[in-house]
């Protein structure tokens, strides 16, 4: 039996990417464990057909508790069986490559975004450039790996001269019930599902809600600006317009995905990673059923024109913003057009089709699929 084993800095809970992998991993009859944090409040995992591991780090963030953490990983790694470490994203990188070099085993790389140029690292010049060093250092020697976006992937390839394969953040196939979904009090549901930090359009959004007429805005998701974002809402004066519902488990996440009536992906153009990114939320609307309204970059402006399942907006000022969404919902032809085309585009936009890039990949590496 083969053993794989998936290494993560997060706690597990709402990761809905290395679900999917380690699903998908376990046709081919492997023994499948993901690795990952524990945090002081982390819920408990729901019942995985994988195995997990969780470490309890004494750094929380900052350079200590990337140190630790891959320091924990090699260690781990080192005296356990294993014939493939899977490393999600640069900050697992250091710890699964030397591992995987000690113990003369696979290494495959899965980049969630371009971890250089996320917003946490674009102005900060030193950390930035020891991520960069890593990147370079490590990024050419591997010979397997993959990420979300067809523009990342090229930026890697032209960087360090490596072909990345794209296997896209989509989620697994749902039969769509695309009955009305309008409150019975007429007010209408805007959806923002994800985290909660610097960039990702929440202030614009939260600000607009003063002039949205008939409409609630649900955030759901965690992150560095959740205090910030709760007192800009109460200083607003917007308790019932707005709703924050913090984490919820990836398991539970369709169900409330599928109560909206408008989902936003309005990342700023702060560094490549946002300009380039093909974020998860955006094919958790199309499964749903809920047309989007997303920043015109590049690869979420071809799902959406592809498609016909939304529009664009280019950040302006709040009460454009407001005209934008109240649009939306006035032209009901063109919503329910919008509408009934996520069902064509949840058919080709699901794990079920993706996976078989994945397949393909660890094939590759002696990993049989039944």
């Amino acid at each position: 039996m083969k053993r794989i084993y998936i290494a993560v800095t997060n706690d597990l809970v709402t990761d809905n990417r290395i679900h999917k992998v380690a699903s998908t991993l376990l046709k081919s009859g492997a023994r499948v464990t993901i690795i990952g944090r524990k945090k002081p409040k982390s819920l408990q995992l729901k019942n995985r057909p994988y195995h997990t591991k969780r470490f309890k780090l004494f750094f929380k963030q900052g350079p200590g508790f990337y140190l630790e953490y891959n320091i924990r990983l090699f260690i781990y790694l080192f005296f356990r069986r294993f014939d493939i470490i899977v490393a999600n994203d640069l900050d697992t990188l250091p710890g699964a490559y030397y591992a995987s070099k000690f113990r003369f085993k696979h290494l495959v790389y899965d980049s969630h975004e371009y971890f250089t140029e996320v917003p946490e690292l674009v102005n900060r010049d030193f950390p930035r450039k020891v991520w960069k060093i890593i990147e370079r250092k490590i990024l050419p020697k591997i010979k397997y790996s993959y990420t979300v976006s067809e523009s990342i992937a090229k930026t890697y390839q032209k960087q360090y001269g490596i072909k990345m394969k794209v296997v896209r953040n989509v989620p697994f196939y749902i039969d769509q019930n695309l009955s009305d979904k309008s409150q019975k009090n007429g007010i209408k549901y805007i959806l923002y599902q994800g985290s909660l930090n610097v960039g990702r359009g929440l202030e614009h959004i939260i600000n607009a809600m003063q002039f949205v007429e008939n409409a609630k805005l649900i955030i759901i998701g965690n992150g560095d600006i959740k205090e910030q974002l709760k007192k800009r809402i109460l200083d607003k004066g917007l308790t019932e317009k707005i709703e924050l519902k913090g984490r919820i488990p990836f398991e539970d996440l369709p169900t409330e995905t599928a109560k909206a009536d408008l989902g936003i992906a309005l990342e700023e153009n702060i560094g490549l990673n946002y300009y380039y990114a093909l974020p998860n939320k955006l094919f958790d609307y199309i499964q749903a059923g809920v047309p989007v309204l997303v920043s015109p970059f590049p690869e979420m402006q071809k799902i959406v024109n592809k498609y016909e399942i939304g529009t664009v907006y280019d950040h302006k000022d709040p009460e454009s913003l407001a005209q934008k969404i109240s649009e939306i919902f006035r032209l009901k032809n063109r919503y329910n057009k919008w509408k009934e085309n996520t069902l064509i585009a949840a058919k080709e936009l699901c794990w079920e089709n993706e996976e078989k890039i994945l397949i393909a990949i660890y094939s590759k590496l002696g990993i049989h699929f039944k």
